[in-house]
């Protein structure tokens, strides 16, 4: 399987905030925060061209209520994860044989949460990093995969690098 990497698109901003809208109108206003994550969340880093949303409810246990919600958005709920990451609920959207959207919906305030948040804030903070894991993901995508997750897996070691110099230099976790 082969990796498709673009430039930057300043349409990445816009699709999320059109997802934002419909997403906080289907699981109602106050049930949690909509952040956009993910490389198409930082302005200038090259990304897969899949718009990353993470929902962070303020009470988990609504998250198997809100799947209906989603779902009618055109999103596909992939249940097959939650027995790896049972704090975690997945979904995707499709168009024309492409993924465009993923939706992670976690507790906000958990570990997810704020791994993905302390990530994405370090490289909107921090251009040079963000270019170096920009070539990272270029070289990545060189690479014929088995699996799309095997290339997520290649960029485990930068990412956990990156969260731990956060830390170090006093970035807040939220």
């Amino acid at each position: 399987m082969k990796v498709i990497v673009s430039e930057y698109s300043p349409e990445w901003p816009e699709l999320f905030e059109g997802e934002r809208v419909a997403l906080e109108a289907a699981i109602g206003a106050g049930t949690g925060i909509i952040e956009h994550v993910g490389s198409t969340s930082v302005e200038g880093l090259a990304a897969k061209p899949v718009i990353d949303i993470m929902i962070g409810l303020h009470d988990f246990t609504l998250a198997d209520k809100l799947v209906p919600a989603i779902t009618a958005l055109g999103y596909q709920y992939i249940q097959k994860y939650e027995k790896v990451m049972p704090y975690r609920r997945y979904f995707k959207k499709i168009a024309h044989g492409t993924d465009t959207h993923h939706i992670h919906m976690v507790a906000a305030g958990g570990e997810f949460w704020q791994r993905h948040l302390l990530f994405r804030d370090y490289l909107r903070a921090n251009p040079v990093v963000a270019a170096s894991y920009a070539v990272l993901k270029r070289e990545l995508a060189g690479i014929e995969w088995d699996d799309v997750n095997d290339y997520a897996d290649a960029k485990t070691a930068f990412i956990k690098n990156i969260e731990h110099r956060a830390r170090e230099e006093g970035l807040k976790m939220r």
